[in-house]
């Protein structure tokens, strides 16, 4: 081969591979300045917010793998929309203060909508619906909810449990069914931890606990000395929140999951999914 022909196969190679490197760099920076269903498509993976340690919602098996009601829903949704689902722990007051920075998609965890933490997030539509009751221990000789003055009551921080008992709930929706007891209210990493050390004994620790009805129900069906203590205190519309500010606009991520949930909901995935979870179907709203 010449020597001018060896420098024009040269040229022709670095003009291609110019080529391929603005085209990547391009792809890259568009991307980077598309909204976040774009982003989500062309990644092929949505990140999921959500809990390890909430059953049956959400949990971490030992061998690493995640099961629940949340970790499906978000598996089915995450395959509408052609891509799968990633799992992150995060904690529960890190995801409802907002501002996630990107480091992940949405939160499937079995999130209440209310008027405060619609400030920081955006809200699709509910794909289930829960009571929320208070717990004791199967020892407790309390019998209506108004025996609770001045117990040590454990709820998980940030949730709607807390605002409860803080006076601070506003649902969107949904109205309070029994005005909350003035208590002495214990802040818990999650609600399982709550129930864990309500367990240790009548007034061990604790009193008594406010949680979702299937996590307290799961809770006594796995062993756990516990029993419910008065009607449910309000219902609560749950929904998959997204960051409100989110570096790349999520708005449009927000209208593509309410039309996959719409469909889950007259497939009847979602009730299929509750029904295996729970036992019942809470995908309807509680009239």
């Amino acid at each position: 081969m010449s020597v001018s022909r060896r420098r024009s196969l040269q040229a022709l190679f670095l003009t291609l591979a110019g080529c391929w490197a603005l085209g990547t760099h391009q792809g890259s920076l568009l991307a980077q300045g598309s909204d976040l269903l774009a982003q989500v498509q062309e990644r092929g993976v949505l990140r999921v917010s959500t809990d390890s340690n909430y059953r049956p919602q959400s949990y971490l098996n030992p061998d690493g793998s995640w099961e629940g009601f949340d970790v499906d829903v978000a598996r089915e949704i995450a395959k509408r929309l052609g891509v799968k689902a990633e799992f992150l722990d995060i904690n529960f007051d890190v995801i409802t203060a907002g501002s996630w920075n990107g480091r992940w998609d949405v939160n499937v965890g079995s999130m209440t909508v209310t008027a405060e933490r619609q400030k920081a997030l955006l809200f699709t539509i509910p794909y289930y619906y829960t009571p929320a009751s208070f717990v004791v221990h199967q020892a407790s000789t309390l019998t209506d909810i108004a025996a609770l003055e001045g117990k040590r009551v454990g709820v998980g921080t940030a949730t709607t449990y807390q605002a409860y008992l803080e006076g601070n709930l506003t649902l969107e929706g949904e109205t309070i069914q029994v005005p909350a007891p003035r208590v002495d209210i214990r802040i818990y990493d999650t609600d399982s931890l709550a129930l864990q050390d309500l367990a240790l004994g009548d007034g061990t620790r604790l009193d008594a606990v406010l949680t979702a009805l299937p996590t307290a129900e799961n809770a006594i069906r796995e062993g756990l000395p516990l029993k419910t203590l008065g009607d449910p205190v309000y219902y609560e519309a749950l929904a998959v929140a997204l960051d409100r500010s989110s570096p790349a606009p999520s708005e449009s991520l927000q209208a593509k999951i309410n039309e996959i949930l719409e469909s889950m909901h007259a497939d009847g995935t979602l009730t299929a999914l509750s029904k295996r979870y729970y036992g019942i179907d809470l995908t309807k709203k509680a009239e």
